[in-house]
């Protein structure tokens, strides 16, 4: 998609608004969730903003609509002005992209009905026939699927690399890459990353993919997007380390409660406009009920997530000495000198979402998920319990049997969210369970 096709603007009810200092002093992102992208006045005073349930906005004459649409159609310099219609934005939706922007540092930021939806519409926009995805392995089984399947069906190719490439590595896909499309007529608009991958925690080094990219592509027709869903928005700021944009699967943290579905990209604008003109005809913007949800969750992401990753830490230094355990995918206990590299430059927690490797297989695996008494058997995770599944019978089934050995997703793989519940009584659950074994 060229620049000339890309509308540049959106409606909104009112000019973004700057994000707030106070004598200079940059307010952090805990403070801003409770208030910033929504004035009370222009809803009766209301403290919180409500929720606007509307599928259409009224204009205040003929006169108004008409400036809109040409606006809107380019007959008019200056873009839309104001609301039109709920597949575009509305009043919450708003509330919620500015909020997450500034949580990750953004220009800019869309919200999804789903996280999936965000990474179909992202690479959708990016693509087109001939072009070439170069992506990190491992990733979320449906983003795998979309990559290898779906867009196979429009053209569109892909090259991956395991997860902890060195540059000199990561040069060399970006040669093939750019090889590949060269011979199918193309280009490589993205390389997609998913960091820490789901479900080993396995790292990707995004410095040197921008090193890399950089010295392959123009950076401003070939973006970096990762999926930061492990350990956004707290843990890990992609943009500050090269990134171009970021993927959430709201539903996961930030929501953090599952009850609520939701996915949004955020990033540079130069790459926004494409994904929002593209969301504008598809539709797939979060509704208002779940974008005024995530805009409660907001006000306590920070303090939700400190309590979980202070639980897994506790848990894992149980876990880690158990007899029937044979390995933690655990991002604060990485042996592998080039990964805690990267955690060190990257990071700034392990998160609470981890690999337990158990002495055995599948039987044991099972054996052990089914005696769990306060941990959920549930897929998911960021919530405010403790989750465990066994990625290579569930979300990953899809996935080839071969391509599971190569990325790590064995039998014996346990994943494991940790919840808010007491640390104590989940280690006591585990320690019962794995009696079980």
């Amino acid at each position: 998609m060229s620049d000339k096709d890309i509308d540049p603007t959106s409606p909104r009810m009112a000019p973004k608004r700057e994000v707030p200092k106070i004598k200079g002093r940059e307010l952090k992102p805990s403070t801003l969730m409770m208030g910033h992208g929504f004035d009370p006045t222009l809803s009766e005073g209301s403290l919180k903003a409500p929720i606007f349930l509307t599928s259409t906005f009224a204009f205040p004459s003929a006169a108004d609509g008409k400036r809109h649409f040409e606006g809107i159609t380019g007959k008019r310099p200056g873009g839309a002005d104001g609301l039109v219609y709920s597949r575009f934005n509305a009043p919450n939706q708003e509330i919620l992209e500015d909020r997450l922007a500034v949580w990750d540092g953004a220009e800019e930021a869309l919200s999804f009905s789903s996280g999936m939806t965000a990474i179909a519409v992202l690479l959708l926009a990016a693509c087109k026939a001939g072009d070439v995805i170069v992506h990190s392995g491992p990733l979320y089984a449906a983003s795998e699927g979309f990559i290898a399947k779906t867009m196979a069906k429009y053209g569109v190719s892909f090259i991956d690399f395991p997860a902890g490439a060195t540059r000199e590595q990561l040069d060399e896909v970006m040669t093939r890459a750019k090889a590949l499309a060269e011979e199918k007529g193309g280009e490589v608009p993205m390389i997609y990353l998913e960091s820490p991958g789901n479900p080993t925690n396995a790292l990707v080094d995004i410095e040197a993919v921008k090193e890399a990219r950089d010295a392959h592509f123009d950076p401003d027709k070939c973006s970096i997007a990762i999926d930061n869903t492990f350990l956004g928005p707290l843990w890990q700021r992609p943009l500050d380390h090269g990134a171009d944009l970021v993927v959430y699967s709201l539903t996961k943290y930030v929501g953090g409660h599952s009850d609520l579905v939701a996915g949004s990209v955020s990033g540079r604008k130069r790459f926004i406009d494409a994904i929002r003109m593209l969301r504008n005809t598809m539709g797939g913007i979060c509704d208002p009920n779940t974008a005024w949800m995530l805009c409660r969750s907001l006000e306590t992401v920070e303090l939700r997530m400190q309590r979980a990753g202070e639980n897994a830490e506790k848990v894992c230094e149980y876990l880690a000495k158990h007899p029937k355990v044979e390995g933690l995918g655990y991002l604060g206990m990485i042996k592998d000198a080039r990964q805690q590299d990267i955690y060190y430059r990257h990071c700034k927690g392990a998160g609470s979402t981890f690999s337990l490797l158990l002495k055995g297989g599948e039987a044991e695996c099972f054996r052990f998920l089914d005696a769990l008494k306060i941990a959920k058997l549930a897929v998911s995770l960021g919530g405010t319990e403790t989750l465990a599944s066994h990625p290579a019978s569930m979300t990953h089934l899809s996935v080839a049997e071969g391509r599971r050995a190569e990325l790590g997703i064995s039998d014996n793989l346990v994943r494991i969210s940790i919840g808010i519940e007491d640390p104590d009584d989940l280690i006591a659950d585990f320690e019962q369970a794995l009696e079980q074994v």
